[in-house]
């Protein structure tokens, strides 16, 4: 890995943001370049599962999305964001989860109404059984995301990535009993393309209607601890051999399954590039 990745190490105020609000947006991650090639890997996977049965009035949602594309793969260890979850999480981790989403417009009879009117959304936070089984409270970190914007969504109503900032230290959330609008604090994330936005496993958060007529496209990267199951198929052994050690780390590669638990240097080269840089142990 290149030190010039340093540059875009957590800062302060970073960490202060994450830490206070569960969230973290970095805007301008991607550069029109990138957003372009992504989105036209991002289009032909969508019109793919179109001709193989996907509604295309209902949002797609696609994990295990590396294998299609190596633009997907640059992205796993990328210098403007990788130190920046490494400064979250530390050293010990891995790409435990990836999945797309694709929201086209709702049908155009249906493009009607706003977040306060409309039927309660999905709120939710990530990691399933997790939630009902830690005994801690708050529940533990443990994992993040990291969401690229490839569409347009810095208005309301294009299909919105919704969140409640700081409920990440929240073990439940009062929904609206009438099962109408958005519980208290809910706010729509505004982000134009090429933004990366980082958010906590904990976070209150849910995706929403698109309204619009402008298709919302995002590509999600889930980092946790190198001792957490993978959350879908994760079929990136055959890129291994061709990955700088760093990489291979972050692809879930390792010595043996006790390297999980008490991590070698041969299991996480991150640490020992770190030790190099005079940032780890």
């Amino acid at each position: 890995m290149d030190s010039s990745c340093l540059q875009y190490a957590l800062t302060d105020e970073e960490r202060r943001c994450f830490e206070e609000t569960g969230t973290l947006t970095v805007e301008d991650a991607l550069s029109p370049a990138q957003v372009a090639a992504l989105t036209a890997v991002t289009d032909r996977i969508y019109d793919r599962k179109v001709r193989e049965g996907q509604d295309p009035h209902k949002s797609l949602f696609f994990g295990n999305f590396l294998p299609e594309d190596g633009g997907y793969v640059d992205l796993v260890d990328y210098s403007k964001i990788l130190p920046k979850v490494w400064g979250i999480l530390g050293w010990n981790i891995y790409l435990y989860h990836c999945h797309l989403i694709v929201t086209p417009p709702l049908p155009e009879a249906e493009r009607v109404g706003d977040a306060a009117t409309a039927r309660t959304f999905g709120w939710h936070q990530d990691s399933g059984r997790v939630n009902v089984e830690m005994e801690s409270h708050p529940r533990p970190r443990l994992s993040l995301k990291v969401a690229y914007f490839l569409s347009d969504t810095s208005e309301p109503g294009r299909g919105n990535f919704w969140i409640i900032p700081g409920s990440h230290l929240q073990d439940t959330l009062d929904r609206p009993a009438a099962g109408t609008g958005q519980p208290e604090g809910a706010v729509p994330v505004l982000a134009k393309p090429g933004t990366a936005v980082f958010f906590d496993r904990r976070l209150w958060h849910t995706a929403s209607p698109n309204w619009s007529e402008h298709t919302r496209k995002v590509l999600f990267y889930g980092y946790g601890y190198r001792w957490i199951r993978t959350k879908d198929d994760m079929t990136v052994q055959h890129l291994w051999p061709g990955s700088s050690p760093i990489r291979r780390q972050i692809l879930g590669d390792g010595v043996n399954c006790n390297g999980h638990f008490s991590p070698t240097d041969a299991d996480v080269p991150l640490r020992v590039w770190l030790r190099e840089q005079g940032l780890a142990e």
